[in-house]
């Protein structure tokens, strides 16, 4: 194998990792999604605070997506 090919193969390898990094946080949104939604369905009167416990959620999962983009980075 040759430089090209080598680094051909790590470039594709980081795109797969990605990903996969990016399935666990889309798992993770859509669970606190329906947990919220099933939430406000049986205490409808405490919306507006579970609302803003689920964006917190999301924008904690969403920084492990964040992560996993810049993992690569980091470490080539």
């Amino acid at each position: 194998m040759d430089a090209t090919n080598i680094a051909a193969l790590s470039g594709n390898l980081a795109v797969i990792g990605y990903g996969l990094a990016a399935v666990g946080p889309g798992i993770g949104v859509g669970l606190v999604v329906s947990k919220t939604i099933e939430s406000i369905a049986r205490q409808p009167e405490l919306a507006a605070r579970l609302q803003v416990t689920m964006w917190l959620g999301i924008a904690f999962t969403e920084a492990l997506a964040l992560i996993g983009l810049a993992t690569p980075f980091i470490f080539v």
